[in-house]
């Protein structure tokens, strides 16, 4: 998987209950856009991440 700064991305709730997570991808740590990745979600909430598989990256436009 690859990334860059600005990508959005979504982790897909895995459960009935559960929504879907919206973010930012603000700096990537890995080599040429590999994870971890530094990501603000939506509600204002930021960490280091790496990947699973109920993650999609949505590539900016500006690229």
């Amino acid at each position: 998987m690859k990334a860059a700064q600005g990508d959005r991305i979504v982790i897909r709730g895995t459960t009935v209950e559960s929504s879907d997570r919206h973010g930012e991808i603000l700096e990537v740590k890995g080599a040429d856009g590999a994870p971890p990745y530094h990501v603000r979600f939506d509600d204002g909430h930021e960490t280091i991440l790496f990947p699973g598989g109920d993650f999609v990256v949505e590539h900016s436009k500006s690229v």
